[in-house]
């Protein structure tokens, strides 16, 4: 839960204040840009690899990468 849905939970049955708090601190939805996509296992908004439709993060790639077929070249194990 965000800081924003906390203080909202704690004042609403306040209503003048929870329309100031609304007109003022809502956060506002991203149209474009880094902070309009997520890792869709996750929900990162930092390191998003979104070649191939994939928008997953680096972290959520390196653990489902082999079921989704990608293989590790250029190091030996």
């Amino acid at each position: 839960m965000e800081d924003y849905e906390k203080i909202l939970k704690q004042i609403i049955h306040k209503k003048a204040k929870v329309a100031r708090f609304l007109k003022y601190n809502k956060p506002k939805e991203r149209k474009f840009g880094k902070g309009s996509r997520r890792c869709i296992r996750c929900g990162r908004r930092q390191a998003l690899i979104r070649r191939y439709g994939l928008n997953l993060c680096r972290q959520c790639f390196r653990e489902v990468a082999p079921e989704l077929g990608f293989k590790k070249y250029g190091h030996e194990v």
